[in-house]
């Protein structure tokens, strides 16, 4: 069995493992739009979504954080999400939201940390930028998601004021302020609501300015190497 996890181990890392989790995100992301509401299905998306914690933690692995921390946010995280896709309680919710929320705030901060700790851009890297982000839109989802739960009204969808939000419709929220793009369908309803969303707009402004403007500087400065 350790063999195997050895040679799976090998495998992954002379591939790209950042893309590994991009992809694991991506198809997470297409599960909730499957099973968008229904309930009864959250078992299997809370699966998946143990599959995308490991592998968010063996990319955590490889960059300067530090193991312990990230598997002490993955473990009670996965049993949390798990209990509260069959059981629906208040603090459940805001427990595993919280948790699931650090997880992907820290594994975001790790790559980060990854993609700026040297002077190359490799291709594994510019995955790990596309990783990141997603990881960034998921973090700030389950903080609305949090703020949702201990502020009822906390977000309004325009034409149906009185209804929480399922999770892809946070997620959408959560990507149209990371991007700064804000459709508009749906309002912040009270002043914490818009903390987060202000955060997250500056957080995705902050992204691109740095983490993104580095890899495309890096690149072109590479690319012009060979004609000095």
């Amino acid at each position: 069995m350790k063999d195997t996890a050895k040679r799976v181990g090998r495998v992954l890392a002379v591939t790209h493992p950042s893309a590994f989790l991009l992809g694991a995100q991506l198809i997470l992301l297409v599960l909730y739009a499957a099973f968008d509401g229904l309930y009864s299905q959250r078992a299997l998306i809370s699966t998946t979504g143990l599959v995308v914690l490991v592998l968010r933690v063996w990319v955590v692995r490889r960059t300067p954080a530090v193991d312990w921390i990230a598997w002490s946010l993955a473990v009670p995280a996965f049993v949390l999400s798990l209990l509260s896709a069959f059981i629906v309680d208040r603090t459940l919710v805001i427990s595993s939201g919280l948790l699931e929320a650090a997880l992907y705030f820290y594994a975001a901060g790790s790559l980060i940390a990854y993609i700026m700790g040297d002077y190359e851009v490799t291709t594994d890297e510019l995955f790990a930028a596309g990783a990141t982000f997603t990881l960034l839109a998921w973090g700030f989802a389950y903080l609305y998601l949090v703020c949702q739960a201990w502020l009822p009204g906390s977000l309004v969808v325009a034409g149906d004021p009185g209804r929480p939000l399922t999770f892809i419709e946070l997620l959408f929220l959560s990507f149209t302020n990371l991007t700064a793009a804000g459709f508009g369908d749906i309002a912040p309803g009270n002043a914490w609501a818009r903390m987060l969303i202000m955060l997250e707009q500056f957080a995705g402004v902050g992204y691109v300015a740095v983490v993104i403007s580095r890899l495309v500087g890096l690149t072109l400065q590479r690319q012009a190497r060979p004609r000095e």
